[in-house]
């Protein structure tokens, strides 16, 4: 059994952003390993904090870890459901880590990893009933097209989806991995990384819903924090990185209508002030220490 390995992704620099004091009130949205829970744990002695996780394996972990939180099994995108079910109404701060967990890609059977065999599953949550195994042999050429090219903006999106629909049936991860390889030029290698990488993460992101639920999540928690309250997200691919650009620059600006709108009609009011014009990055030592936050992007908003 693989047991919990988290190195927590840009640590001081998401401490730093949420300004934790003892006391406060703390929604980690995406516990996983309970890698900045730890930290966040310490931070606000008298304070709460609250933990969410799809995979049940996380929070069985992270409550082993976090005697004192409350941890809870949901989707982020459900944060006002479960703060209302905890009786809280408003917090200090919000953070969500929306990479894939170490845990979950170093678990063989959870099927995320083209360098291991294993059912094709890719399941963050095992309740669910899509995986990965109906996707790559159920969907029509069209749909699969569009996954792999759109999540995983896959140069050779067309070849390697003609190249599944002619494998079928595909059952494992080495096996998908063999058909995306043999679809490719040889030296893709030299330019695009493993040959299935994205087309394993596009099939992810399909898989949990990955990039339906962000502004949602983000719009809903910005409801719960308090005056001055605020929230970090850690993303790891331009598609996710886009979202939360987005979503905090609407909920930034006072006012969306069109440009040359000659009054304002659309009373949209700010709510949050974004504070990180850029994404803070990794520093060379921490991609160096742990390559997989190589690409992780890290945004900060304070409820105003």
């Amino acid at each position: 059994m693989t047991t919990f390995r988290h190195i927590p992704v840009l640590l001081e620099e998401v401490i730093d952003a949420l300004s934790l004091k003892k006391g406060n009130t703390v929604v980690d949205a995406t516990v996983g390993g309970a890698g900045h829970s730890r930290k966040i744990a310490k931070l606000i002695t008298g304070g709460t904090l609250i933990g969410l996780d799809k995979d049940k394996a996380a929070i069985e972990h992270s409550q082993s870890i976090l005697k004192d939180a409350r941890l809870v099994h949901s989707d982020f995108v459900h944060i006002a459901k479960v703060l209302d079910d905890l009786g809280i109404k408003t917090v200090d701060g919000i953070l969500a880590d929306l990479g894939v967990s170490s845990y979950q890609i170093d678990t063989v059977d959870r099927g995320f990893s083209y360098m291991h065999d294993a059912k094709l599953d890719m399941r963050m949550n095992q309740d669910a009933d899509l995986t990965a195994e109906k996707v790559v042999n159920m969907y029509p050429a069209e749909k699969l097209l569009a996954i792999i090219r759109d999540y995983g903006e896959e140069r050779y999106f067309r070849r390697i989806t003609e190249a599944i629909i002619k494998a079928r049936p595909i059952k494992t991860t080495l096996e998908l991995a063999t058909v995306c390889k043999t679809a490719v030029p040889s030296n893709y290698y030299k330019t695009g990384g493993h040959p299935a990488k994205r087309t394993f993460q596009a099939i992810r992101i399909h898989v949990n819903s990955e990039l339906d639920v962000i502004e949602k999540f983000i719009k809903s928690a910005t409801t719960r924090l308090r005056k001055g309250g605020r929230i970090a997200i850690i993303s790891f691919h331009s598609l996710e990185d886009r979202i939360v650009k987005q979503t905090f620059k609407t909920l930034s600006t006072d006012c969306l209508c069109p440009p040359r709108s000659p009054m304002c009609i659309c009373g949209h009011k700010a709510t949050l002030r974004n504070l990180t014009k850029k994404p803070i990055e990794p520093t060379e030592l921490e991609a160096k220490n742990n390559p997989r936050s190589h690409s992780a992007k890290l945004r900060v908003a304070e409820r105003i």
